[in-house]
C-alpha cells in the first residue's frame, strides 16, 4: 500500500519505582504516513485535486487542474505539483484531504523541496473542516510554510475569525529563512495541540500562538479537526506576476507527509 495508517505500540523496559536515561523511549504513534511511492501517474487517496481558476481570493493567475501535467506521482518517491505555461494557459496543482484525512491534535510534517522563481507562491497549510459551511476565515487557517519568489524568506502563521475585521485576524511570523529553502528538501511541521499551535522547519521552531494572542473580538477555532493542503500558486497580490525569468515548468516536490500522535 502506498498510503499507510499505522498504529505503533512500542514497549519500554521500566524498573519498578524508577527510570534511567538508558530506558527505551516510546516511539511516536504514527496516525498517517504517505511516502508517495508508485507512479508515475495520478495521486491517490487521501489527496484530492482541487480545480478551477478565478483568482482564489488573491488575484492569482493559475488555473488548477487534476491533470498529471500538474499533479502526479513522479515515479521517484515524490508527489510533484507543477506550474507550467503552455498554449497561452497557466496551470498548476492544488490537493487537499477534506473528508479523507483530518487532524484534531498531532504533529503534522511534510518533507518538501520548494521551487523558486518570480511570481511563485508554494504553500503547505491547513483549513478547518467546516470550511464549506462556515466559510473563510470562520473555519480558521494554519499556514505551515509559504514562500514567495526566490524563497529567501519564510512565512508562517494563522488566520482567525474576528468580528470587527471581515478577513479576520492574522498572526504570523516571517523573516530570512534559517537554512536555504529553494531546491532543498526540508521538513516543515505544525504541532497542533489544545490551545496551542507551533510551526517550524527541521529542528527549529519558528512560530507559536495561543488564545491569549488573539484580539478580544477574535475567536480561537483551532481545536477542531483540520485537513491538509499543498499547492503551488502563481502571481497574485502577494508575490506579484511571473516574468520571463520564471522557470517553466516549476515544480514543488513532496517526499513524504506524516502525522504522529502527541
Amino acid at each position: 500500500m502506498r498510503t499507510l495508517i499505522v498504529p505503533i505500540v512500542a514497549a519500554a523496559a521500566v524498573t519498578a519505582g524508577c527510570t534511567t536515561s538508558t530506558d527505551a523511549q516510546p516511539r511516536p504513534r504514527v496516525l498517517f504516513a504517505d511516502e508517495f511511492t508508485g507512479g508515475p501517474g495520478p495521486v491517490g487517496a487521501p489527496w484530492q485535486p482541487q480545480t478551477g481558476g478565478g483568482g482564489w481570493g488573491n488575484n492569482e493567475l493559475q488555473t488548477y487542474t487534476d491533470r498529471t501535467d500538474n499533479v502526479r506521482l513522479d515515479g521517484h518517491g515524490h508527489l510533484a505539483i507543477t506550474a507550467r505555461y503552455q498554449d497561452g494557459l497557466l496551470t498548476s496543482g492544488r490537493v487537499q484531504t477534506l473528508g479523507r484525512l483530518s487532524v484534531t491534535t498531532g504533529l503534522i510534517q511534510a518533507r518538501i523541496s520548494l521551487p523558486a522563481g518570480r511570481g511563485l507562491h508554494p504553500a503547505f497549510w491547513l483549513l478547518g473542516d467546516d470550511i464549506l459551511a462556515a466559510g473563510w476565515p470562520a473555519a480558521g487557517e494554519i499556514d505551515v510554510i509559504e514562500t514567495l519568489n526566490d524563497a529567501a524568506d519564510f512565512h508562517t502563521g494563522i488566520h482567525a475569525p474576528q468580528e470587527s475585521v471581515p478577513r479576520g485576524q492574522t498572526i504570523a511570523a516571517s523573516g530570512p529563512a534559517p537554512v536555504p529553502l529553494a531546491g532543498h528538501f526540508r521538513t516543515y511541521w505544525v504541532r497542533k495541540s489544545p490551545g496551542r499551535i507551533e510551526t517550524g522547519i527541521d529542528d527549529k521552531t519558528l512560530f507559536t500562538v495561543t488564545p491569549s494572542d488573539l484580539a478580544p473580538d477574535a475567536r480561537w477555532v483551532f481545536d477542531q479537526p483540520f485537513h491538509l493542503l499543498l499547492n503551488l500558486a502563481v502571481g497574485g497580490d502577494w508575490p506579484g506576476p511571473p516574468d520571463e525569468s520564471t522557470p517553466n515548468p516549476s515544480t514543488m516536490l513532496i517526499d513524504w507527509v506524516r502525522v504522529t500522535a502527541l
